[in-house]
């Protein structure tokens, strides 16, 4: 299939027509479980092939293969009614839950216990489902090339997301991973999993890396492990793993992370790997914090992640979390928090991404923080920060749309990377590369926005700044003359 993406701007042209359809959240909405329909159907055909025994845990009149596939069948009322009134109503509430099809069946009703069908006109909704039928998604070359509009989709997704919640760019994914490098039977959990591109990317690295046998798949499968609160993200997240091969993802669940209690989190819910992108900047729900001990409560979704993530890494578990500068520089729970991170882990490497990694959805400047949980007996676990400053490429002044960050952007920072084993004895300092004691730490309250010592601080020409290191400039100006103002006054009253 070489126009697959031509397909996709004509489904989503299509849509644009129908009257239910209001804006791109809903349109994608509408998307992913349409697309997920087809991919279920497609990988079936699979199973069926390999299970002798297979039974679909979709009763057989409503599986895509039976109402979807004939372009001249149903339409127009007909189809809308069979949607509407026999489809989602199956689908949502009326699946068998219980025995050996019982978690495939969780799974689909997972995805379609918050899902809608937006579309009112059944006409168009045919147009839509015969351009989607043109994809063959066992077929290598339109998966591989699905996978790359996947992403766009989660692209347009930003448009019209909320706050705090921005699609991390799969070169940062892939360095994370490949630095944190997840062993085979290593359990990897996201809390926030978003639309599953950690877990994605662990999963092709695992694969790649570790993968040899239908044993070791077995292991792999078992091994991932994602939450996610909101519905649309959670069905892309399902999407997204049965597209990488994980037929019943039952452990991506649709749950709030945050919604348990801190201290019923026990032994048996650690994990070996943490990789996350909480979201930042939002807050939670009401009572929220409540969940969390007295000196780590606060509304700041990251915060609490934060506090979280260390509990429920195992000892000598390893984790990598994207943070905004406001966490590094932060008082308060913060202070409290990084405390708690440098006494309990060994964090180890803080890189430090430039301006626009996130454009255009946002200019918040972030960092990528790794670090390994200490046993008990070996903490406090930091003695030492080190702190790598990844520049742009030669030639580029920030990052877009079209011209985003890539993985091999990447190559000068593994070079100098090094081995935990040794203590990073490799490492030295360097243009981008320096090291900070946890005494300095210590004394600066705890104060991680530590500036690169090699290079001048640069002029910062960011219009909001100058603006308001100007009008601060102005008022200081207006107080020296309401002062000298004052003092003539008194001097010539006196006289």
């Amino acid at each position: 299939m070489s126009n697959l993406s031509g397909i996709i701007k004509s489904i989503q042209d299509i849509m644009r027509k129908d009257v239910g359809v209001d804006g791109d959240a809903q349109r994608i909405s509408q998307l992913v479980w349409m697309f997920f329909l087809k991919i279920y159907d497609d990988r079936e055909a699979v199973l069926e092939f390999l299970e002798d025994d297979y039974t679909s845990p979709i009763p057989e009149d409503l599986r895509w293969r039976n109402w979807a596939t004939d372009a001249e069948g149903m339409t127009g009322e007909t189809l809308s009614s069979f949607i509407n009134d026999k489809l989602f109503p199956t689908l949502k509430d009326k699946l068998t839950l219980a025995g050996p099809n019982g978690p495939r069946a969780q799974v689909i009703h997972n995805v379609f216990e918050d899902a809608y069908n937006y579309m009112k006109s059944g006409t168009l909704i045919r147009q839509v489902i015969n351009k989607i039928c043109e994809i063959d998604f066992n077929n290598t070359e339109d998966r591989h090339t699905f996978g790359s509009i996947y992403e766009q989709i989660l692209k347009d997704l930003q448009s019209a997301g909320n706050a705090g919640e921005f699609y991390t760019p799969r070169a940062v994914t892939q360095f994370i991973v490949n630095r944190v490098d997840p062993q085979l039977g290593e359990s990897v959990f996201d809390p926030a999993c978003g639309t599953g591109g950690f877990l994605a990317c662990t999963i092709d690295h695992k694969r790649d890396q570790y993968v040899s046998t239908p044993a070791d798949e077995k292991v792999l499968v078992d091994s991932i492990h994602g939450v996610e609160k909101k519905a649309l993200p959670h069905m892309l997240c399902t999407t997204n793993m049965i597209l990488h091969g994980i037929d019943t993802p039952t452990n991506i669940r649709h749950d709030n992370t945050l919604s348990r209690p801190y201290k019923d989190y026990g032994n048996s819910d650690r994990k070996d790997v943490i990789l996350s992108n909480p979201p930042f900047g939002g807050t939670e729900e009401d009572g929220i914090e409540n969940n969390f001990p007295a000196n780590f409560r606060t509304r700041e979704t990251a915060d609490l992640f934060m506090a979280l993530i260390i509990k429920l890494l195992k000892d000598n578990g390893r984790a990598a979390v994207v943070l905004p500068d406001g966490f590094l520089f932060g008082e308060g729970v913060k202070t409290k928090l990084k405390k708690e991170l440098l006494e309990k882990c060994h964090l180890h490497t803080i890189v430090r991404l430039p301006n626009g990694v996130f454009n255009p959805y946002t200019g918040i400047k972030t960092n990528l923080l790794f670090f390994t949980k200490k046993p008990e007996g070996e903490q406090p676990a930091t003695k030492n920060v080190w702190y790598y400053e990844h520049p742009y490429p030669e030639g580029v002044k920030s990052y877009n749309k079209t011209k985003p960050m890539k993985f091999e952007e990447f190559a000068a920072d593994i070079e100098w990377w090094g081995s935990e084993d040794d203590g990073f004895a490799s490492r030295v300092e360097n243009e981008q590369a320096w090291k900070v004691s946890i005494e300095d730490i210590e004394k600066r309250n705890y104060n991680l926005d530590i500036t690169n010592p090699h290079v001048e601080e640069a002029v910062n020409y960011d219009p909001e700044e100058l603006l308001a290191t100007y009008n601060k400039q102005q008022a200081d100006i207006q107080d020296i003359r309401d002062q000298l103002k004052s003092i003539l006054s008194e001097a010539l009253s006196s006289k």
